[in-house]
């Protein structure tokens, strides 16, 4: 059977992305709950360190709260949340919180145990329930190491597209045309849509299950992430189609909550100290 060059060539350069693809089926970790294989080639030493860094970072710029009421219920909840994770999950990760003041609605939690809660969470959380989804899920997204997954993904389309180059320069005595240029262009769009971010929502959804499963694990009522993510749907945003998001629209979170609040009424009704949805923010 005879190829011509042309078809032999666009082989050739479409290798690369299917090298990718073998890449990320492979399975070197598996998701708490949920069971996905994860493709991960970042140690926990590695990422750890690069996480004190930015811990560092992110207090050195911002100041630390002055409400000494919302720090001390941020540093509770925190507490019973790594706790709730430590007892399911045993991360083994050293446990530091710090509530900063910003007016945004955000939190986050860097692998190893690093959280960060910026004072603009407030309005949407209201109560101890509300923050304690907030930080299980961001606490959830540490011990799902997707920080170290997503991390393994852009090192692994990098390393692919370089090697790609190099072979097509090669084939072509050390010159890239500009069709050659707009392919390689266009393969390491298609690793972000096609994988990077798709991966990004799944992310998002494993944290929202297993953040709940921490809250009630805590003994907050699950119920009170739910009620969250209502409230955030009043934060004004620009439209953009969901295959170019990280994040799932708010909607599709609510409904996935609500799939996942069975399991999580569970754990919550064994809790020994049911705290319901604690004290007001």
């Amino acid at each position: 059977m005879k190829i011509s060059l042309k078809q032999s060539s666009k082989s050739k350069m479409f290798a690369p992305m299917s090298i990718i693809l073998c890449l990320l089926t492979l399975s070197c970790a598996t998701v708490p709950h949920t069971g996905r294989r994860q493709f991960n080639i970042v140690s926990d030493q590695q990422l750890n360190a690069l996480a004190v860094n930015a811990f560092k970072e992110v207090k050195a710029q911002i100041p630390a709260s002055q409400d000494t009421r919302l720090t001390e219920l941020v540093k509770t909840v925190s507490d019973r949340i790594s706790k709730a994770a430590e007892q399911m999950d045993k991360p083994g990760f050293a446990w530091d919180v710090r509530v900063l003041e910003k007016d945004i609605p955000n939190a986050f939690c860097l692998p190893g145990g690093k959280i960060v809660v910026f004072s603009g969470i407030v309005p949407f959380a209201r109560n101890e329930a509300g923050l304690a989804a907030v930080i299980g899920h961001e606490v959830a997204h540490a011990v799902a190491r997707h920080g170290a997954e997503r991390m393994s993904q852009q090192l692994a389309i990098r390393g692919v597209l370089t090697t790609g180059g190099e072979i097509i320069k090669q084939k072509t005595g050390g010159a890239l045309d500009q069709k050659t240029r707009l392919l390689l262009a266009a393969m390491g769009m298609g690793g972000t849509v096609g994988i990077i971010l798709p991966f990004s929502r799944l992310h998002e959804f494993e944290a929202d299950r297993i953040g709940m499963l921490y809250m009630a694990k805590a003994g907050y009522n699950p119920e009170a992430a739910i009620q969250l993510w209502q409230r955030m749907l009043e934060l004004a945003k620009p439209p953009i189609p969901v295959w170019l998001s990280t994040h799932p629209p708010g909607e599709d979170r609510i409904e996935k909550l609500k799939a996942f609040l069975p399991e999580a009424m569970t754990l919550y009704n064994a809790a020994p100290e049911k705290r319901g949805f604690g004290k007001p923010l």
